[in-house]
Formats: C-alpha cells, sequence, structure tokens
C-alpha cells in the first residue's frame, strides 16, 4: 500500500492533454481513472480539461465513471459562463475548478466584473484566475485580494521567456502567502527539483522547491530565502526539509499551494519515490508504476 503524506495529497493535477504529452483523448480518460484506482489515488487531483476541446468529451465518457474536471478557459472571462454551462450538463462529469486565462487587453477590472457574475451563477466552482506576467499583474494581484478566488501561475512553456526567473517567482510567491490568496502552478514543471532541461537548456523550476518556497515565505524569510529555496538544485536537501514537515504545518502550506499541472502523473511518483517521500507498494489492479 503506497502512503501518500498530507505535505503531497491531490499535489498533482492530471494535465494530461496538455504539451509536452499531449496524450490521445480515447487513451487520457481511462488512464485517468486508473490512476483513482490506484492506491496512489491520493497523490492525484482532478481531470483537467480544455474548453476549447468540449465538444469532443462525451463520446468519451463512461457510464459507469464519474470525471472530476478542472475546466480551462484560455480565451478569457467573457468565454467562461458559456463554457462552464456546457461542461455541467454533461452526464457524469463534475467541474470541481475552472481556470480562467487572461488574454492581451482586458484589464483586471473587466475580468473581475465578470467573474463575479459567474461566482453567483456557480457559487460552488473554484475560481482560478492566470495572473498575467506584463504590466496588468499587479492590478490582477489586487483584484484577487479582494474577490476571495485562487491564483494560477504559469512557470514554463515551449520558449525560454515562459519560465519566470526565480525573482520573478518568488515575488508572485511571497505577495500572494502574505495576502491569502490560494494558488497553482501549471507548465513548466516536469520535475520534482530545479533543473536544466538537458534537450533545450532551459531552467526549470521544480514544484517541491515550490513547496518549500512556500514554507519559507509562510514563515516571514526574506526575499533571498524565498529565491534561494527555488534555485536550490540538491534533491536530498529538499527530500530532508519537507520530510519533517508536520501534519499541521504541512495543512498550512497545502492551503496555500494547491496543486500543479502534470502531464505524466507517474513522473513525479517516481521522482517523489526516488527521494523517499513516498514509498510504492507491489503493483496492483489499476496501478500505472
Amino acid at each position: 500500500m503506497t502512503l501518500i503524506s498530507p505535505l503531497l495529497q491531490g499535489l498533482c493535477d492530471d494535465a494530461a492533454l496538455f504539451p509536452p504529452g499531449n496524450a490521445p483523448l480515447a487513451e487520457a480518460i481511462p488512464a485517468h481513472h486508473a490512476y483513482r484506482r490506484a492506491d496512489y489515488a491520493a497523490l492525484v487531483g482532478p481531470f483537467i480539461f480544455p474548453a476549447p476541446r468540449l465538444g469532443e468529451l462525451a463520446a468519451h465518457l463512461s457510464g459507469d465513471s464519474s470525471l472530476s474536471l478542472s475546466l480551462t478557459v484560455p480565451t478569457g472571462p467573457a468565454d467562461t459562463a458559456a463554457a462552464l454551462a456546457s461542461a455541467v450538463d454533461l452526464p457524469g462529469v463534475r467541474v470541481i475548478a475552472v481556470e480562467v486565462g487572461t488574454p492581451a487587453g482586458v484589464t483586471a477590472d473587466e475580468a473581475f466584473d465578470e467573474l463575479a457574475r459567474i461566482r453567483s451563477t456557480y457559487p460552488d466552482i473554484e475560481i482560478f484566475v492566470e495572473v498575467p506576467r506584463d504590466s496588468r499583474c499587479g492590478d490582477y494581484l489586487a483584484a484577487l485580494t479582494a474577490a476571495g478566488y485562487s491564483a494560477k501561475f504559469r512557470t514554463g512553456g515551449i520558449v525560454a521567456e515562459a519560465y519566470p526567473d526565480e525573482g520573478e517567482l518568488a515575488d508572485a510567491i511571497i505577495f500572494v502567502v502574505r495576502a491569502g490568496i490560494p494558488f497553482k502552478a501549471t507548465a513548466g514543471l516536469h520535475h520534482a527539483v530545479r533543473n536544466t532541461d538537458p534537450d533545450t537548456g532551459f531552467e526549470q523550476h521544480g514544484f517541491l522547491n515550490i513547496l518549500t518556497a512556500v514554507t519559507v515565505a509562510a514563515a516571514g524569510g526574506d526575499r533571498s530565502d524565498v529565491v534561494a529555496a527555488l534555485a536550490e538544485r540538491d534533491g536530498s536537501a529538499i527530500a530532508r526539509a519537507l520530510s519533517g514537515v508536520t501534519d499541521k504545518a504541512a495543512a498550512d502550506i497545502r492551503r496555500r499551494f494547491l496543486s500543479f499541472g502534470t502531464c505524466s502523473i507517474t513522473d513525479p511518483l517516481t521522482e517523489l519515490e526516488s527521494l523517499g517521500l513516498i514509498s510504492v507498494g507491489p503493483k496492483t489492479e489499476g496501478t500505472l508504476v
């Protein structure tokens, strides 16, 4: 039996449909159901689904398995209500969250006026707002503080410029931790620990580094300490620090850093096992490792 500590439960959202995995829908949904049956199911969050592909989803739904979705709407708040209306009507689908993009030119005031209407219609669906990395960033963070929604930070992509450096990401983490804004991360978190991609040369953040950075920020650490946590490349040192986190502290950390999207559930599972943070038992039915 695999034991998943409170620090890691629900940490990995299943983003199999997204780059670089780009799994076919016909394979991704059965795989997600298998993850949810596996003995490491506690590690797995919802299935991340892109709103532009909602028309494809009904053909792949199974009557004997419900599907919890976090719906991404990259085109922004103006298209979110219609996307949610389509998704919630699908049989066997439970939309638990919506992740709203912030296209260029959409101001915080415009976005949050529309999101307020969506919240009134769907009060039980968690709203994540992608924080833009341009001059609108401060306005969006201030609006998030007032509205009580969650933040979404993009931490990578297909070009080097899509990766915020340690200083930029540290500033974002410090702000949301101190403001009490929960957040998730997406894109670029392909490994547990900070690394340089051998094929592209891109500097990639590690999802365990983010957990550590949140811990440091929540404890009132200096900006330099948060930056250092994001830059740490010694996986064993990170694992030792996180293995000593109490259940109470873990709950506080995870109340702040909710999850990250991964196109492969088995990759973080394997890395967490290699670092000694989880112990995977013998294979059982539904286990994919």
